[in-house]
């Protein structure tokens, strides 16, 4: 039988825990028990956890053998913020599919309500990507930075930069991805797509246009559409 996964809230050395809601779920949702074991995620590795204590608040785990390490492709994906019930989808699927990084960005059509609420939301996104990568069984969740702006986008360093858009008409995502298997940026926009000056900003700044295709997908689509073309050219 699969041994359930937990991305660990606390580690120390060969010790574990998981706090607040998170014990609050394991503990009186699941009735963890001591002695019982489970896969613990503790940073770039799991590894087998024996429950030694269980409280509503606070559940610990002795740390035992190595069962997996990460050796996941950096893949990081930037979205301009759009409907925070699609976006929550995204981020779910974005994290199942296994990116490392998930930026959200404030673009020129991102509406002004979201954007003001963002900051409020980050938490909750981070809480959703944990649950998705435990499910997914992941080694770890992905970063998720509190927003930024488009400039600020326009600057974040690493390889194969490219921002997809529904106006590229010469060059594919599949184009655009070079041989570096190290890694990609992708940079999806928000509901009515990137404004013309959004994408000179981004080209000024070495990033590739680049496109899905002929068809207009939404924005959550789109996202995880490019993550999944992505991860099949990238990973041997």
């Amino acid at each position: 039988m699969t041994r359930r996964r937990w991305i660990a809230d606390e580690v120390s050395g060969n010790h574990a825990a998981l706090i607040g809601d998170h014990a609050r779920h394991l503990a009186q949702v699941l009735r963890a028990r001591i002695g019982q074991e489970f896969d613990i995620s503790a940073g770039a590795e799991v590894r087998r956890g024996k429950v030694v204590s269980v409280h509503p608040e606070r559940v610990e785990f002795e740390l035992r053998e190595v069962v997996n390490q990460s050796d996941e492709t950096a893949i990081t994906v930037a979205i301009s913020i759009f409907k925070f019930d699609r976006m929550e989808w995204a981020i779910e699927k974005c994290t199942e599919l296994g990116v490392a990084r998930i930026i959200p960005v404030v673009a020129g059509h991102t509406e002004p309500h979201l954007a003001r609420a963002t900051v409020k939301r980050v938490e909750r996104w981070r809480r959703i990507a944990q649950q998705a990568a435990e499910q997914s069984r992941r080694v770890s969740p992905p970063e998720i930075s509190g927003p930024i702006k488009l400039v600020e986008l326009s600057a974040v360093a690493g390889p194969n930069r490219i921002v997809l858009d529904e106006n590229e008409r010469e060059c594919s995502l599949r184009d655009a991805l070079c041989q570096d298997t190290t890694g990609a940026t992708l940079a999806f926009g928000p509901e009515g797509g990137w404004k013309p000056e959004e994408i000179a900003i981004l080209r000024k700044a070495g990033w590739t246009s680049a496109s899905l295709g002929e068809t207009i997908l939404r924005a959550e689509t789109a996202a995880v559409a490019g993550v999944a073309i992505t991860f099949s050219i990238l990973r041997p």
